[in-house]
């Protein structure tokens, strides 16, 4: 295991841009009615550990976890936003490398593996998302688990000819996404007024940002899954474990590897 070292890589959506300020515009997502019930499913699942992280970022689910006594290692492709995770406390204790977490190993004998807040979207073909699901699976112990949370396509909103829909709307944040239904390509779109400068009148200035994503339906996962050798265990539409529907807007699902 080395520490994160920073290489050459192709940019990414969450460069020095957008990673002092990523914080600040997914505020809801540190809300302890959020943030909890997730902490507290990993830490149960990953048990005496280690966890890895795939996409770590600033560490909003690492640093959480870490403080539970869950070993936790890291990876991310964005140099950036693991400055960001460094300058926090306990920060600079977590080990893990930078690099695609489609198919960079970080160790082996992982209790568990997880990837949350729709980040498996940042893959933007399928076989880069199956390739994931094969690189996870390597790095599992026997009977270890690939936790993953992500959004359901949310299609039957858009009447013919729409191309956007809302995610987002708050006093601080407004997110959108622009879909190709023939691609299963979105673009995520930011517009974040928290914690940024004032102009020279004292306003405030907002940042925007877009990411590019590639959106995945729940078999279309569960199939990845078994190419990878893990098999379904458990889907809940959250954290909370609420029964996952056919109304459900996201999912939270864990495969697991066999034990022998």
């Amino acid at each position: 295991m080395t520490a994160y070292a920073m290489g050459e890589l192709e940019p990414t959506p969450f460069d020095e841009r957008v990673a002092p300020t990523y914080d600040a515009g997914s505020a809801h997502m540190f809300e302890p009615a959020v943030l909890g019930p997730t902490v507290d499913v990993l830490h149960e699942i990953a048990g005496a550990g280690p966890a890895l992280e795939l996409a770590i970022g600033t560490g909003r689910v690492a640093l959480p976890l870490a403080a539970r006594r869950v070993e936790v290692h890291g990876i991310d492709v964005s140099e950036a936003m693991v400055r960001e995770l460094r300058r926090k406390p306990g920060g600079d204790r977590l080990p893990g490398v930078i690099g695609d977490m489609a198919t960079t190993r970080v160790g082996s004998g992982y209790r568990l593996a997880y990837l949350v807040y729709n980040t498996i979207t940042n893959l933007l073909t399928q076989d880069e998302q199956v390739e994931c699901f094969c690189t996870v699976a390597a790095q599992l112990a026997p009977g270890g688990a690939f936790v993953v949370e992500v959004f359901v396509p949310q299609l039957r909103r858009m009447p013919p000819g729409q191309t956007a829909v809302p995610f987002h709307v708050g006093g601080r944040h407004v997110g959108f996404d622009t879909i190709d239904v023939v691609t299963q390509r979105s673009v995520s779109h930011h517009d974040v007024r928290a914690g940024v400068r004032e102009d020279d009148d004292g306003r405030e200035v907002a940042t925007y940002s877009a990411s590019a994503h590639r959106y995945v339906w729940p078999s279309e996962l569960d199939l990845m899954a078994r190419i990878a050798g893990l098999t379904l265990r458990d889907r809940w539409a959250d954290w909370t474990r609420a029964p996952f529907t056919a109304d459900s807007e996201s999912h939270v699902s864990v495969w697991t590897k066999a034990a022998s």
